[in-house]
């Protein structure tokens, strides 16, 4: 099973860049979408159901901001729309597909411009996760997290410290979701290497992103017991039409 993600930063411009494209040459089972920045009921049917496709979107109850979507190959038994708290389900930051064997969520944190407002949407969240873990069911979680992990996972650590995404109480946050909550990041799983970046603050069209400062804010999680099934994990630094990259994944596991 092949499943990507990707922070689209506004889907109607990601498709004018391609998008479209890019996920047509994919054959990935499911794609994660977030920060659509469209009421989904405005959208082509190009874009709300692709060849191939069943697309699934929670938009936020504000124009042009966040939003997230699923695009599956198989038909989910079932949709779940939000979390339950007001913050995340009015802002559309999460949208899960139930198969037989588990879960698969699309998922967009606060970018943290509002410091308050991201501690407290985390807080939430953390108790959410908490509650996920104990249950019998799986989960694969992906999106951004807005959140760099470790000082392997962006360019210039040292002078960031300060920086919403790297504060050190981001970072512990992290450390409890990756610890005693007990779930896995996937692409640390199968790739150690430095320099490997999902987001580019400052992008610069005529220059590589290889010779960019980036971050790594885009994850995929899963549980302990899906550890042994995480088989490759990349980002497609070629797809260009996002600030973001895609976040691929490949798991010993069938829908």
């Amino acid at each position: 099973m092949k499943i990507a993600s990707i922070n689209v930063n506004g889907i109607r411009e990601a498709v004018e860049r391609g998008f479209l494209d890019w996920l047509a040459e994919q054959d990935a089972d499911v794609v994660c979408v977030q920060n659509l920045k469209a009421k989904s009921f405005e959208l082509d049917d190009s874009i709300l159901y692709p060849e191939g496709y069943e697309g699934y979107f929670l938009d936020a109850e504000q124009d042009g901001f966040s939003g997230v979507g699923l695009y599956c190959r198989k038909i989910p038994k079932a949709i779940m729309y939000g979390l339950g708290f007001e913050q995340c389900d009015n802002e559309g930051r999460f949208l899960q597909a139930d198969y037989d064997r588990f879960s698969i969520a699309t998922f967009l944190m606060p970018d943290g411009d509002d410091p308050a407002t991201k501690q407290a949407f985390m807080t939430q969240y953390l108790e959410y996760l908490s509650k996920m873990a104990r249950k019998r069911r799986e989960y694969i979680i992906c999106g951004t997290w807005h959140i760099a992990h470790k000082t392997l996972d962006l360019a210039n650590w040292a002078d960031n410290q300060t920086t919403p995404g790297f504060k050190p109480e981001e970072r512990a946050w992290m450390d409890q979701v990756f610890g005693p909550t007990g779930f896995i990041d996937t692409f640390r799983e199968v790739n150690r290497d430095a320099d490997q970046y999902t987001w580019w603050p400052k992008l610069d069209q005529e220059m590589p992103r290889s010779r960019q400062e980036g971050w790594r804010l885009d994850y995929q999680i899963v549980g302990p017991n899906f550890r042994r099934n995480v088989k490759d994990a990349w980002i497609d630094t070629d797809a260009t039409f996002s600030e973001f990259a895609p976040l691929i994944v490949e798991y010993d596991l069938e829908l």
